[in-house]
């Protein structure tokens, strides 16, 4: 049957979309030999049978939609950040938290002139911790900084008690060139690069199995006129401990009266800065203390801000040397910044400010002393078990260390790194390590406690433990772990510990 004219029109128009299409799509296929079209399946894309990038950047482009599925796809089998327990940065914000610090992911936080808000919220931070940690300073703005996390927190209050003694040395027309650092074993490995980049002398307290945090006196016998300071750790990475700043604090005093020198404190706070004024408000570790001069903490560990955010504050503004101020003007205005590093994002500095308003005093509390209440629980149920031992016998922060009874050690056939890897086949990242020097033999693991790790995920990973023991104790033949520990060889563990 003849067509009319209209619906020969009406069939040529519904059709010749579909021929300009293709047409477009082999034009384009043909001219690029890689370019998917918008309406390509992501899985049905050439992108999908080839290997990602690895040395060259591709030559054309492709779908927003494919580019995002294969960076999401690439770190699909990687644990989920919940279930991390190695590690001590925060792996969960509220909805609210996310989108605001999602929505200022382009505010560059050096730029001041442009964004003068951010700048004002980052002082109230500084005032809010300060406070929190108990600051003499009268003024309306507290004296501090931000930093990209407690790593540059720490160098910046290292940088300042180094130029404090060089200053008072100078003028006392004595030597600068034999700076040292007094503090325990048990430090971070950031100290370990201060001291190497600004050439200082680090003199390590070793860890015993009787002192299992700093002593004191053993400090204090480490120190000379060239000591630009100890410090103290609230919250040692290695087991959860602290050491007693205020007995050191008590010491010091007595040291430096009778030497006539001006040791000061600089207290490595990077867990315990916001675990202690909610936990134990009442311990002295703070600025109530003489010769605390500085505290760093990191505000993307119990601080609950996503990683990216460290904070130091000095005792006052006498504390931190013109030196550590520099001013610019090619931003458009004459800014000052106190930091190792320049641009960086503003949007951790919102997080934090978003916590404090949104949690104030009572929301820390109450998450921290739930994290403190689960890793109790943890503690007390891991201690139960015969063939582990606690390392210590209270939990003082949110995470706590383990090792293998000593006498079920000696006959067992496999170590605490076959644990590790059977926890890891269950999605747990746990930590297996030796500790610090001098005390290198005590194998340990280690929980650490967040916000997001509840009660029904404790019970979960307490079976996975069980579990895992059960059939370890099923074994006929020692592991190669266990065979490598009888030779007495070095074992790395396959999880970051920091």
């Amino acid at each position: 049957m003849a067509l009319s004219s209209h619906h020969t029109r009406l069939c040529v128009a519904q059709f010749m979309p579909r021929v300009w299409n293709n047409h477009l799509k082999f034009t384009i296929m043909n001219k690029t030999k890689s370019v998917t079209n918008a309406t390509t399946a992501v899985y049905g894309s050439s992108e999908m049978v080839h290997p990602a990038p690895t040395m060259i950047i591709p030559e054309h482009m492709t779908t927003p939609e494919i580019a995002y599925r294969m960076v999401k796809d690439e770190t699909y089998a990687q644990t989920q950040p919940r279930l991390n327990l190695a590690t001590f940065v925060t792996t969960y914000m509220d909805e609210y938290a996310t989108r605001l610090m999602n929505e200022s992911v382009a505010i560059n936080f050096i730029d001041q002139t442009e964004y003068p808000r951010v700048a004002v919220m980052s002082g109230r931070c500084i005032n809010i911790i300060a406070n929190l940690w108990n600051t003499p300073e009268k003024g309306d703005w507290k004296c501090g900084a931000l930093g990209i996390g407690s790593s540059e927190a720490c160098m910046l209050g290292g940088v300042a008690a180094w130029l404090r003694w060089r200053e008072r040395r100078m003028k006392a027309g004595k030597p600068t060139d034999k700076p040292n650092l007094v503090m325990s074993a048990g430090m971070q490995v950031v100290w370990e690069k201060f001291c190497q980049l600004w050439q200082i002398e680090l003199r390590q307290v070793p860890l015993t199995r009787k002192n299992r945090t700093l002593d004191a006196k053993e400090a204090l016998a480490m120190c000379d006129e060239n000591t630009i300071c100890i410090v103290p750790i609230a919250g040692v990475t290695w087991t959860g401990l602290n050491d007693d700043i205020e007995a050191l604090d008590a010491a010091l005093d007595e040291y430096n009266a009778k030497t006539g020198y001006e040791i000061p404190l600089h207290v490595d706070a990077a867990s315990g800065g916001f675990i202690l004024p909610f936990t134990s408000p009442e311990t002295k570790w703070d600025f109530r203390l003489k010769w605390v001069k500085s505290i760093s903490t990191s505000g993307h560990k119990f601080g609950l801000v996503y990683p990216g955010l460290g904070w130091v504050v000095w005792r006052d503004k006498s504390y931190l040397p013109k030196e550590m101020s520099f001013s610019v003007n090619y931003l458009g205005a004459n800014i000052t910044q106190v930091g190792l590093n320049f641009s960086r994002p503003a949007a951790q500095v919102l997080g934090q400010y978003y916590n404090f308003i949104r949690l104030g005093r009572e929301g820390y509390r109450s998450i921290q002393q739930n994290c403190m209440e689960i890793a109790r629980y943890c503690h007390e149920r891991i201690g139960r078990m015969a063939c582990f031992e606690n390392y210590s016998e209270e939990v003082v922060n949110p995470l706590f260390v383990w090792s293998l009874n000593e006498e079920y050690n000696r006959t067992a056939k496999w170590t605490l790194y076959d644990l590790q890897s059977a926890l890891q086949q269950s999605g747990w990242m746990v930590p297996a390590y030796s500790l610090p020097k001098n005390i290198d033999d005590i194998v340990v693991m280690r929980i650490v406690v967040r916000q997001g790790m509840s009660r029904d995920m404790a019970d979960m990973l307490l079976k996975d433990i069980e579990s895992a023991v059960k059939e370890f104790e099923k074994l006929k033949y020692p592991t190669q772990s266990r065979l490598a520990y009888e030779k007495r060889e070095k074992q790395l563990g396959k999880v970051f510990t920091h």
